[in-house]
């Protein structure tokens, strides 16, 4: 059994080092698999926990892809002509607005004295 357990545990090992890594959120296995435990913790309903969570887990990836295809649509406006991918081009727009994923905004406040608003008007 031991055995097994070792070869099992050398397989996985080995399929994710080989995939490539993505920066998205986890998706149907990930959260199905937090689904399933906290199922079965709360009365023994480890399918029906695993259902939500997959369902769950889809929703959030399909709104993390569609938030980034918006960045994407964003970053051809500025750069016409960009060549990627939209994850490509979404993480480059990150990188020029310092933006993070899951917001579209900047985190960072503007100062009032960077603002046009907020500089008084010089008398003449």
């Amino acid at each position: 059994m031991k055995k097994y357990l070792m070869l099992a545990a050398a397989a996985g090992l080995l399929a994710t080092s080989i995939t490539t890594a993505e920066a998205e959120p986890g998706g149907c296995l990930k959260y199905g698999a937090a689904g399933a435990v906290g199922g079965h913790v709360a009365n023994h309903h480890g399918f029906l926990g695993a259902m939500g969570g997959c369902v769950t887990g889809m929703y959030v990836r399909h709104r993390y892809r569609k938030e980034a295809r918006a960045k994407a649509a964003l970053y051809d406006k500025e750069h016409p002509g960009a060549k990627g991918t939209y994850s490509e081009k979404a993480t480059a727009y990150d990188v020029e607005h310092s933006t993070s994923p899951g917001q579209m905004n900047s985190t960072t406040p503007a100062t009032p004295a960077t603002t046009p608003e907020a500089t008084p008007a010089q008398p003449q």
